[in-house]
C-alpha cells in the first residue's frame, strides 16, 4: 500500500517542478524530499521524474500517478468543507412565501420556535396566493397548494389537507346543527369570494354540495374573498363554512358539523430552487417544517 504521505510531497515535487521548491513549500529539507521521492520510486519500480538541469519534468507513469493523487486531494477537499460547513450554524436571509391562510394561521405562529433555534437566520414571511417565482428569486422556498412544474425546482409533498363543515358553537345554538346536506338550505353558508384567485381547486365545496342537494344558494350567503376572512366569520358567528381542519386546531369555540361531508382534500408541497438544494438555510427550514406538522397531527402525504 502507497505512503499518503510521500504521495503528498510526490504531488508537491510534481506540482512545483522542484525539489528544493517542495522544501520550501512543505518546510523540509531538499534531501529529505529527495529520500522521500525515492522511496516511493523504488516501492513502486518506477521512475516518477525525468531529471535535468531545468528541473524536473514527470515520467508517462508520473503523469499517471499525479492524475490520481490529483484527484484524491480535489475530493479530499471537498469533503473537508463540507464538514467545515457542517459545522457553522446556518445563517443569512430566508424568504419564504406562503398562501395567505396557512402562512398566518398556521405557521406565523410557529415561526417563534424557529427564530429562537436559528438566530442568524434573517425571516421574512410573504403570505400571498400569488405564485412568486422561486427562480427569480422573489422567495427562496414556498409552501403550495398545487406541484411546481418549472424543471429548475425541487419539490417535497408534505402534507394532505382534509377539508370539513365547521360553525362557531353560538351560531349552533342558535340556529341549531344541521344533521344532513338539505338542512343547509335553513342555514347561512360562508363562501370565497368568486371574483378573486382561488386559493386551491373547489374552495367552494360546501356551496356546490348545497347546490346538489337542490338548494341553489342556501337560505342566505355571506362571501369574502380570504380563507383567514372565512375563518374570522365563522368564529364571529355569521355562519358555516367548509376549511381545511388545520385552520380550526385549538379553536374550542368552533365546531365539525356534517362529519359525513368530506371536502377536496389538498396537497402541500415545499418547493425551492435546484440552486438551493445544499443551502443549510433551506434544509433546516424544511426539516422544521417536516417535523412541526408531524406534532401537529396533520394528515401526512402518502
Amino acid at each position: 500500500m502507497m505512503d499518503w504521505d510521500k504521495l503528498r510531497i510526490f504531488h508537491t515535487v510534481a506540482t512545483a517542478q522542484s525539489f528544493t521548491r517542495a522544501g520550501e513549500i512543505m518546510n523540509l529539507s531538499q534531501s529529505a524530499i529527495s529520500r522521500q521521492i525515492s522511496t516511493l520510486e523504488e516501492s513502486l519500480q518506477v521512475s516518477l521524474f525525468h531529471r535535468h538541469a531545468r528541473g524536473l519534468m514527470l515520467t508517462e507513469q508520473g503523469e499517471i500517478l499525479f492524475r490520481a493523487v490529483s484527484d484524491i486531494l480535489t475530493r479530499l477537499a471537498a469533503v473537508e468543507n463540507a464538514l467545515l460547513e457542517s459545522r457553522e450554524r446556518p445563517r443569512g436571509p430566508l424568504r419564504i412565501t406562503a398562501p395567505v391562510a396557512i402562512g398566518t394561521t398556521w405557521l406565523t405562529p410557529h415561526m417563534r420556535e424557529f427564530c429562537e433555534l436559528y438566530p442568524e437566520i434573517s425571516v421574512s414571511l410573504l403570505v400571498d396566493d400569488r405564485e412568486l417565482d422561486l427562480t427569480m428569486r422573489e422567495a427562496d422556498v414556498a409552501i403550495r397548494l398545487f406541484p411546481a412544474k418549472h424543471p429548475d425546482l425541487i419539490q417535497k409533498q408534505l402534507i394532505r389537507l382534509q377539508n370539513s363543515a365547521y360553525a362557531s358553537n353560538d351560531y349552533l345554538r342558535a340556529y341549531g346543527t344541521p344533521t344532513k346536506p338539505q338542512d343547509l338550505q335553513n342555514h347561512k353558508l360562508i363562501a370565497f369570494g368568486e371574483d378573486t384567485r382561488m386559493p386551491f381547486a373547489g374552495v367552494n365545496w360546501l356551496v356546490k354540495a348545497c347546490e346538489e342537494a337542490g338548494h341553489a344558494e342556501g337560505r342566505s350567503m355571506f362571501r369574502i374573498n380570504s380563507m383567514f376572512g372565512m375563518l374570522n366569520a365563522v368564529t364571529s358567528g355569521i355562519g358555516i363554512a367548509g376549511l381545511p381542519d388545520y385552520m380550526v386546531q385549538g379553536l374550542s369555540n368552533v365546531t365539525r358539523v356534517l362529519p359525513d361531508m368530506k371536502g377536496p382534500v389538498i396537497d402541500v408541497y415545499l418547493v425551492y430552487s435546484v440552486d438551493l438544494r445544499n443551502s443549510k438555510r433551506i434544509n433546516v427550514f424544511k426539516d422544521f417544517l417536516v417535523r412541526k406538522l408531524s406534532e401537529s397531527g396533520l394528515t401526512r402525504a402518502a
